[in-house]
């Protein structure tokens, strides 16, 4: 599908003054030389509006990610972190369905300054992709869209829990994205989002070989990212068994309240082996989504995240009940949210999202 150019908004021209009475009563042979002062004026301050807009572009001035050793770097080599948020999984009956729109992707952009945002296809799960692959794709291609229209990059996360049992519909899936938009740099495939218990050699990678396989095919640049086993902790299996692909990365989730210093003991050695992670979803809480907002143990989790350059994406634009959502009941599924719709957890991410360094540490 043909994205249409993403257009900035127009610039404000200059508006009447005080002046304007006398203007009129400038002779001529004065106002012959104003005429030209005035009009480079307006095209200087345009000039400045406009490398304005474009520095709110991210994915313009950083261009497509890929794995130089074990980073992600952007065009000019440089190690990054993004940091953004996740969309709840598309379930068409589920609460996160309805957040599925550009005016949410807008409002994340704009008021948390993400730079990437996260569209979680169901799969398995009630009302999945399996169920229903029309009305959860839909949504998930309204997400990717508004995403780069607004300039930001974006995960397009199979989000399953078995995906080498549909290894068919995984094809079909990310064939079509890779038709639809692999040919922008904004586009990041996340083509399993938490394996189980089971063998990285044996089950996830085979089933990540084939699905790759598809999308190089249309798709030979963009980032590709592969969970790991044990919900995307097991990165040290992926790290002694990699995929040949120079520009694959590996899936690592946390939840602060269950997971510390083993899980980042084992991501720093998984570096060190040479594979660059990708931290594609993470919560303030315990794995559950409960649990209790844990703010100092995410704190710790943060400086682990910029002290090795990782980008991530914080789990969920949701106004479900529960600790990990961003937004409570009921909140606008427009977006346009205050400080009362935030939750503790929201409220924490916003703040920690709109004052980080995506270069830098």
């Amino acid at each position: 599908m043909q994205m249409p150019p993403h257009q900035p908004p127009s610039l404000p021209g200059p508006g009447p003054t005080n002046d304007a009475t006398h203007d009129t009563q400038i002779p001529f042979r004065k106002m012959k030389k104003t005429k030209p002062i005035i009009i480079a004026g307006i095209l200087f301050l345009s000039l400045l509006g406009m490398k304005a807009f474009a520095q709110e572009n991210i994915v313009a001035k950083h261009g497509r990610l890929r794995v130089n050793g074990n980073h992600v770097v952007d065009q000019n080599n440089q190690q990054i972190s993004l940091f953004g948020n996740s969309m709840y999984s598309s379930n068409s009956k589920w609460e996160g369905q309805k957040y599925y729109n550009e005016e949410v992707v807008k409002w994340l952009k704009n008021d948390f300054k993400a730079p990437l945002i996260r569209a979680a296809l169901a799969v398995e799960e009630s009302s999945g992709y399996i169920e229903d692959p029309i009305g959860n794709e839909a949504r998930v291609k309204k997400v990717i869209e508004a995403g780069i229209g607004n300039g930001m990059y974006v995960i397009i996360d199979f989000h399953s829990f078995k995906a080498e049992d549909y290894p068919g519909q995984a094809v079909t899936f990310f064939t079509e994205m890779a038709k639809c938009y692999g040919k922008y740099d904004n586009v990041i495939y996340e083509i399993y989002n938490e394996p189980l218990k089971v063998s990285w050699s044996k089950v996830v990678k085979p089933y990540a070989e084939k699905v790759i396989a598809a999308i190089r095919t249309i798709d030979p640049d963009n980032l590709i990212i592969v969970g790991s086993p044990f919900w995307s902790q097991k990165v040290v299996d992926a790290a002694n068994d990699p995929i040949k692909d120079k520009n694959v990365a590996y899936t690592l989730h946390f939840y602060a309240g269950t997971h510390g210093q083993s899980l980042r003991d084992d991501a720093a050695l998984a570096m060190q082996k040479g594979i660059a992670l990708f931290v594609t979803e993470w919560g303030t809480c315990d794995s559950s989504g409960n649990g209790g907002f844990n703010p100092a143990a995410t704190d710790v989790w943060l400086k682990f995240c910029k002290d090795n350059m990782l980008s991530m994406c914080n789990w969920a634009v949701n106004d479900k009940d529960q600790t990990v959502s961003i937004i409570k009941p009921g909140s606008n599924p427009k977006g346009g949210w205050t400080a009362v719709d935030y939750t503790e957890s929201g409220t924490f991410v916003r703040e920690k999202m709109r004052n980080w360094k995506i270069t830098g540490k």
